[in-house]
């Protein structure tokens, strides 16, 4: 996107660092104030001063966003304003959020045979008579990156922008640093899964020894969006013709490990505390997300406990919807 370059570069740019050590920063964030970085320098290019005109001409819902796409769209500057009157740096109001919809969307339920045919695909991805480095890099990273999808729960954006030095293989822990939110967090392998990183590992040092990222792409940098996307709709349509994306391995990590603690007692408050910290839950309810998608829970939590399910699992702020 590039650096800030309205008059409130400054301000931008100490906002940035300030939240960047809190460890609350990430890379739509920073788009996002970017954004509204050049609406101020192409808008009002003589202005030396922020105006409340100006944050609420930007804050405004537009005609093609919702209102959960626009509170994604404005958080960033909000809470910059926000940071500014804190300080004493200005005495406008901050814009008002639109209410939050809730969100309708059901992830794609996997089967089993869906799974076993997607990642057949991965394992059998075509060579080149020439076996060109790109090919041989794909062929390598593909059925890797998807099974940590799978295997662990991560967010794909996560994924991605793993650094070498964020995992440590020989405990099988990942350090999850690039997040969607603020927290950073691990995440314990499978060994199964921990196995194949080190066997990946070998092979990929030995194309790319100084990379910096765990899943470099040909360039040296990390995926992009688009590259997780195409890899998986292509390889999905191989053998399957339902509808899902990648993302929706995240919610089937989720789901599988609910529908586990059902036949192994309650134990309600300790295993809802481990998943949410394994994926990456900002606030415990975000996690209350995942037990709509699982038949008849609420309804075996209350045989259990004795209380309503809405009495045990607050009402969840949609953090996984975004």
């Amino acid at each position: 996107m590039g650096k800030f370059k309205s008059f409130l570069a400054p301000a931008m740019e100490s906002y940035m660092s300030y939240q960047k050590a809190s460890g609350r920063w990430g890379n739509t964030y920073e788009a996002n104030l970017c954004y509204f970085d050049r609406y101020c320098l192409q808008s009002y290019p003589d202005a030396d001063v922020l105006t409340q005109e100006m944050a609420n001409g930007w804050c405004a819902q537009r005609a093609t966003e919702n209102n959960n796409s626009c509170i994604s769209r404005i958080k960033v500057t909000v809470y910059f304003i926000r940071y500014l009157r804190e300080r004493g740096q200005t005495e406008i109001a901050e814009p008002a959020f639109p209410k939050k919809e809730r969100r309708t969307y059901i992830p794609h339920a996997f089967t089993a045979a869906e799974l076993d045919s997607f990642f057949k695909a991965c394992d059998n991805l075509p060579s080149t008579p020439q076996h060109m480095p790109t090919v041989r890099l794909q062929k390598i990273t593909v059925p890797v990156f998807f099974r940590l999808l799978y295997s662990s729960g991560i967010r794909t954006c996560e994924a991605r922008m793993l650094l070498v030095d964020d995992v440590d293989l020989p405990k099988g822990i990942l350090n999850i640093r690039c997040s969607k939110g603020e927290s950073q967090h691990f995440v314990v392998l499978h060994d199964t899964m921990r196995d194949l990183l080190i066997r990946y590992d070998s092979e990929i040092h030995a194309m790319y020894p100084e990379r910096k990222y765990f899943f470099p792409s040909p360039y040296g940098s990390h995926y992009r969006s688009n590259w997780v996307c195409r890899n998986f709709r292509e390889l999905w349509a191989v053998h399957n013709t339902s509808h899902a994306t990648a993302y929706e391995l995240r919610h089937h990590y989720a789901t599988e490990n609910i529908n586990q603690w059902i036949g192994e007692g309650f134990g309600f408050d300790s295993k809802l505390l481990y998943l949410s910290k394994s994926m990456g839950h900002s606030v415990l309810e975000s996690t209350r997300y995942y037990y709509s998608l699982v038949p008849a829970l609420a309804d075996i939590m209350e045989n259990l406990s004795g209380q309503d399910f809405g009495d045990i699992v607050p009402e969840v702020d949609d953090e996984e919807s975004y």
